[in-house]
């Protein structure tokens, strides 16, 4: 290493540093900070640490597929290397392993598939591992995952990076904590740790039950307190503008209020007998309550024949050329791929682009680009699943949530784009939520999952907690699903 500059080429913020001196030494660290504080840049500094130190050899950087070339710019902005990436090609990977390169770059499936040489190489060499988005591993049950798992410990030093490690519900936690200790701090039976921590339904009418689920949740950071690293926003001192959220509520059109009943009768036939609600957590549950919130959303996602204008569709506009007018760009977020098309095309006029998992990964960068750097392009549409992480697009100060999934992780990674360092403006979320609709099934489960996120991250202490909690989404999911018009014979 003698002959490299292992210098870092930026100071840090004083948190920064902080974290790096927190977990350079450690055998193995959950990095923790919340969306938008640079933990690309702690990762950065903490391998160059290891490498100056000589505790490995090289370094091993993983991220999401989508996030490689994120990587390769933020390593050029911080250091003075230079990443070996590894892709789908085996020939060149196979070059990769056989190099002295310090520094490698691989998205998550290549990892996986280059498996078995992995096993090889890291016997020959001390590599440490630096895994970004972390709760990409969340389900211990995945192929993905196992293969991490499998490889965590031929590693010398390994970290997870996550700004959301309660990426959707309290559990997520455990598999990517397993990577690190193979279960010492949190235990080698997940389905147990699951049930203990599992955000259901039923919790609203069941008391014994909630207050169990909640001195679970409140013990969950204690467990792993010794090597994790968690700043907020709000912890770190650092001057960020006002990030202000807002409900819209919006009334849906009539013919999608009639298509929106329908479905919604047929989906409580079918899921409800005898009065008595059968699995309301299940999967096909799940998908069908999907329909309802595409329904609020845009019907002609699930009916082409539909021509009449979504209840949405107004507000929408009127919120886009209130932030054009006033001088703002703005990105526009839907869970569908099919209604970012439909809405790209509908903001034609403020030179919209769009980003969606249909796209290349070229398509996909040079919208953004585009998107920052053209004056005359005011509006992104994107699905969060394709451009929810590791982007910075603080050029816009307006998010609106045309609709949202059930999944906390796609919410909060997404609002952030815009809400992080070197963002200079009042920042504005605004959810349109379809009056007397799944969305607002949605926008309570949220509120309940981010609430049971910041007492397992410790954001929040148990009585904070208990003060705050609210689990009335178990309550409204049951009355979407009632059978309309049912009795207690029905």
């Amino acid at each position: 290493m003698a002959d490299l500059n292992l210098s870092a080429l930026h100071k840090g913020f004083a948190y920064q540093l902080d974290a790096v001196e927190a977990v350079k030494h450690l055998p193995f660290a959950a990095l923790f900070h919340e969306q938008g504080l640079g933990k690309t840049k702690i990762g950065i500094d903490v391998a160059l640490e290891w490498l100056r130190e000589d505790v490995v050899d090289s370094i091993l950087f993983v991220t999401k597929r989508s996030l490689v070339q994120n990587w390769l710019d933020e390593i050029r902005a911080h250091s003075y290397l230079k990443p070996r990436v590894m892709d789908q090609n085996h020939a060149s990977n196979f070059y990769a392993f056989n190099s002295q390169t310090p520094l490698y770059l691989g998205h998550y499936e290549v990892i996986r598939s280059e498996e078995r040489r992995m096993e090889l190489f890291l016997k020959t060499r001390r590599v440490g591992v630096i895994l970004d988005e972390a709760q990409k591993i969340k389900n211990p049950e995945t192929d993905l995952a196992k293969s991490f798992h499998r490889l965590a410990p031929r590693f010398v030093r390994r970290i997870i990076m996550t700004g959301t490690p309660v990426a959707n519900r309290p559990y997520d936690l455990w598999s990517q904590v397993f990577f690190l200790d193979q279960g010492a701090s949190l235990g080698t039976d997940f389905p147990s740790f699951k049930q203990q921590l599992d955000l259901t339904n039923d919790l609203w009418a069941n008391d014994s039950r909630r207050e169990r689920f909640e001195d679970a949740l409140a013990g969950v950071f204690a467990r792993i307190r010794e090597f994790s690293v968690r700043e907020t926003k709000a912890s770190t001192g650092i001057e960020l503008p006002e990030k202000r959220i807002q409900n819209v509520p919006v009334e849906l059109a009539p013919r999608q209020r009639a298509l929106y009943n329908e479905i919604k009768d047929e989906l409580s036939a079918s899921v409800v007998v005898g009065s008595q609600l059968i699995e309301d957590d299940a999967e096909e549950v799940l998908k069908r309550l999907l329909r309802l919130v595409q329904l609020a959303s845009n019907p002609r996602l699930i009916d082409e024949s539909y021509e009449e204008q979504p209840g949405k569709f107004a507000a929408l506009d009127r919120l886009v050329e209130g932030a054009v007018s006033a001088g703002s760009k703005l990105i526009v977020w839907s869970s569908f791929v099919a209604n970012v098309d439909q809405l790209a095309n509908h903001l034609k006029p403020y030179g919209a682009v769009k980003v969606h998992g249909a796209l290349d990964i070229a398509a996909r960068n040079e919208a953004i680009s585009v998107f920052k750097r053209d004056p005359d392009c005011r509006v992104l549409v994107a699905t969060p699943g394709a451009a929810k992480e590791g982007l910075t697009l603080t050029v816009a100060n307006h998010a609106i949530f045309y609709d949202r999934s059930f999944s906390l992780d796609d919410y909060l990674q997404a609002q952030d784009r815009i809400h992080r360092i070197s963002q200079s403006q009042t920042c504005y979320v605004w959810n349109l939520i379809g009056a007397d609709t799944v969305d607002e099934w949605v926008d309570a489960l949220l509120a309940a999952k981010r609430l049971a996120a910041q007492l397992a991250q410790a954001d929040v202490d148990k009585n904070e907690y208990s003060r705050l909690a609210n689990y009335d989404f178990g309550r409204i999911v049951k009355e979407i699903l009632e059978a309309h018009g049912q009795t207690d014979e029905g």
